[in-house]
């Protein structure tokens, strides 16, 4: 039975190739869609996590803010983004963010104007281009997933302002995550009473009616219009 030896993949029968992987690199006449192969893209995640954990590892103490990108700079949720993020410097804490427009923006605004580390992990999308301007730190990640890892990493809570489907993502990832005890100690805060409060009502009277989550799961979410009652949140969660 014919068989080949590729690293640690065995090919056997009509899945040998004919070309090994030392001639396919030395032979500049070969055909260049490799680099669009599933193997290569693993060397790309390799490649994002390396490049986000050298850039956050010595960040300290910090906290992720999301919000939607549409948030217009005469929006109110604009402000509170501001006094969110500077108030977080205050309390001793770096601000990341999705790098984004929008409550992302105004958060690392409040952040730099404070004199603090303000972060921004931005993601190739193909209707946003580059970082807002007030990140101080700035990693652009391919992959979403490896994004979210540096979230959960170096956040040591969440503060969610009024947003759209991705921040409804990332929100109920963080809510997953904490429940399933990947995480432990992690406040998540939600600004925005008028905003936040029909979800809540569906998750109370629905989903923990019908016994799919549990009174406990409600806890993890704290509900506030206070920017300054969240950043408290997040300073007790430290602190303990």
């Amino acid at each position: 039975m014919k068989s080949k030896a590729k690293g640690p993949v065995i090919q056997r029968r009509g899945q040998v190739d004919g070309t090994t992987t030392d001639q396919r690199l030395l032979d500049s006449r070969g055909p260049t869609d490799w680099v669009h192969t599933d193997p290569w893209r693993v060397l790309r995640i390799q490649a994002e996590f390396v490049e986000g954990f050298g850039a956050l590892a010595e960040l300290g103490p910090a906290i992720g803010v999301f919000g939607s990108a549409r948030t217009g700079v005469d929006h109110p949720s604009y402000a509170v983004g501001e006094r969110l993020g500077a108030a977080l410097v205050e309390a001793g804490f770096a601000v990341i963010t999705g790098g984004g427009p929008g409550a992302m923006e105004a958060a690392n605004k409040g952040a730099c104007q404070a004199g603090g580390a303000s972060v921004g992990l931005g993601i190739e999308l193909p209707f946003e281009s580059g970082l807002n301007e007030w990140v101080d730190i700035g990693v652009n990640f391919r992959y979403f997933f490896a994004r979210k890892t540096m979230f959960v990493k170096y956040s040591q809570g969440f503060v969610v302002l009024p947003g759209g489907l991705g921040t409804l993502d990332e929100l109920f990832e963080a809510v997953t995550l904490v429940q399933t005890q990947k995480v432990t100690r992690f406040p998540i805060a939600l600004i925005g009473v008028d905003y936040w409060s029909g979800l809540l009502a569906w998750l109370r009277d629905t989903v923990l009616a019908d016994g799919k989550i549990s009174a406990a799961d409600l806890d993890m979410l704290t509900l506030t219009d206070d920017p300054d009652e969240a950043v408290a949140l997040m300073s007790a969660a430290r602190d303990a």
